[in-house]
């Protein structure tokens, strides 16, 4: 118990830190017509939390060399963010800054997706399209979250529903506190993000969405890879990203846009123009993924090969929602 205090208060000195220091290096987001806030806020939120979790690995120490692993290299990726937010690299530069520790954990240290479970009599097995699937994996559920990281809270709280997701549904004690480990930083950042108590306000930036979808990344793979839970329901715990990532993209695409411009046309976007309210929009997003999910488990206890074929038609649903209501915006 006294690790998981010194863990708490070590989260909120080094937030408090980032949030001053940064308006003394003017690492501030400038507000334009394109953004919801009005005053000059510091984007090193991620990169705080990635300073969190470094100490957490010293506090806790995981059983699992990976576990360990996770964290100290979601470090690298959370400065490629950093770098992005300060100096705005081009979707080539940035790309090419995020593959290298992506590469790193897949390839030099072997932590890929080697298969995507058993549906019925099938068995699928991505031997030599192991590392490249698990790249491109990765790396869209990296950029996934950064898609998602467009509204206060909006990002936290869709990642804490999978963490949330996790924690229920896996046995393993290691894996577990890992979660809370990765939860906790989360927890107290939203505090900042939206001045609870006057706290100076925060945002995670591309360095706390990198990292963030970083770290859910291999954490999946590394349960996957341990056998602990099927593959199916670990989509399922994200299906939310997934499905947004997907959908922006073909609409993008069908719209003849360029889907590496960043727009007002993600979920939490839409939402937010219907309702008005921060809250509601953070609430319907954790709810829909909560809901879908469950969808998902309970398809899975009839037949895993349900659960695949529902986790599409699903999808088809989610996108020609998607479709509807990005043109009355």
């Amino acid at each position: 118990m006294i690790n998981y205090i010194t863990y708490v208060i070590l989260s909120f000195l080094i937030l408090i830190f980032f949030s001053k220091i940064s308006y003394k290096l003017n690492l501030l987001d400038i507000p334009n017509k394109r953004k919801k806030h009005t005053a000059p806020t510091p984007f090193t939120g991620g990169l705080a939390v990635s300073f969190v979790y470094v100490t957490g690995i010293l506090l806790f120490n995981f059983k699992s060399e990976e576990l360990n692993l996770i964290l100290s290299i979601s470090f690298l990726i959370s400065i490629v963010g950093f770098i992005d937010d300060k100096y705005e690299l081009n979707i080539g530069s940035k790309l090419s800054l995020q593959i290298i520790p992506i590469i790193y954990l897949i390839i030099i240290k072997d932590l890929n997706l080697t298969q995507i479970g058993y549906y019925s009599n099938l068995y699928i097995n991505l031997n030599s399209f192991s590392i490249p699937f698990t790249i491109l994996s990765v790396t869209f559920l990296i950029n996934s979250c950064n898609y998602f990281d467009g509204l206060d809270g909006t990002l936290s709280f869709a990642s804490i529903s999978v963490l949330a997701i996790l924690y229920f549904v896996i046995p393993d004690e290691d894996i577990k506190k890992f979660l809370i480990v990765i939860l906790i930083p989360l927890l107290i950042f939203l505090c900042f993000n939206f001045s609870i108590l006057k706290l100076p306000k925060l945002f995670l930036g591309d360095s706390g969405s990198l990292l963030i979808g970083f770290i859910i990344a291999f954490t999946l793979i590394y349960i996957s890879n341990e056998g602990i839970l099927h593959p199916i329901l670990l989509a399922w715990s994200i299906v939310i990203f997934v499905y947004e990532f997907i959908s922006v993209n073909f609409i993008r695409l069908i719209n003849k846009e360029n889907v590496f411009i960043a727009n007002r046309d993600h979920l939490h976007h839409i939402i937010f123009y219907k309702t008005g309210s921060v809250f509601l929009t953070n609430f319907l997003i954790v709810s829909l993924n909560i809901f879908l999910f469950i969808i998902g488990y309970i398809s899975f206890k009839f037949n895993p090969i349900l659960s695949l074929f529902l986790f599409i038609i699903m999808f088809m649903l989610f996108l020609t929602f998607r479709k509807n209501f990005s043109k009355k915006i």
